[in-house]
């Protein structure tokens, strides 16, 4: 008998399925080994040269790195699976599923390879997460452009990813209405009284060009 690493037998393939349950997705593969072990994974969480359904043909034997390959691969699929059911009920960032990932026990190297994947299918995409939050955050509430790029920051949201986000979500008009909410909220006063007030707009992220317009308005 042939033997794997540190003594251990080496694993032969005695049965391959292509998809599991309700899922056809050819990427999917359920092996069962000599050992009695059975379980599913998926090609894309498999090294490049593994990625190839023939090559887990019944009846082959598997070295101990083929073996340990098929076996990451399937506990990255089960993290893939724990997932994609937090995508299911809301928008994740990539901090924030890895966070909530690592409280249900899964490994870490699972975690960094599954993110990873599912940014790049754009099943995860923090700058879309971070426009719907600031959507709803506007909503309900007129806060500088400089605190919420810092409420951004605290969920995970990168600097380019959340000032992209910023600059899609306030066109002109948009931010036009909101200094006008932050100004009712923060001065109700006659704010053209404090001659500081622009420059201290300006360090709380409204662009100049907003200052001006709104400045320009018979009400503010």
């Amino acid at each position: 008998m042939a033997f794997a690493a540190a003594g251990r037998p080496s694993m032969t393939v005695v049965s391959l399925k292509v998809g599991t349950g309700d899922n056809s997705n050819s990427s999917v593969l359920r092996i069962g080994l000599s050992d009695g072990s059975l379980f599913s994974f998926k090609l894309p969480y498999l090294p490049v040269e593994f990625q190839d359904e023939a090559f887990f043909s019944p009846g082959r034997e598997l070295s101990s790195v083929e073996e340990e390959s098929c076996r990451f691969a399937a506990a990255c699929y089960r993290t893939e699976r724990a997932a994609l059911r937090l995508v299911a009920r809301a928008e994740q960032t990539c901090r924030g599923i890895a966070h909530k990932l690592e409280l249900r026990g899964f490994a870490a190297a699972c975690i960094q390879v599954v993110v990873a994947y599912l940014t790049d299918l754009e099943i995860i995409n923090d700058e879309r997460y971070a426009v719907l939050w600031l959507h709803a955050r506007l909503a309900r509430s007129a806060e500088a452009p400089r605190k919420l790029l810092a409420a951004l920051r605290r969920r995970g949201i990168g600097s380019s990813a959340a000032g992209e986000a910023l600059r899609t979500v306030l066109d002109v008009q948009t931010e036009s209405a909101l200094l006008q909410r932050y100004l009712k909220k923060k001065y109700p006063h006659d704010p053209k009284t404090d001659k500081f007030l622009k420059k201290h707009l300006k360090y709380e992220g409204f662009s100049p060009s907003v200052i001006e317009r709104v400045w320009d308005e018979e009400e503010i």
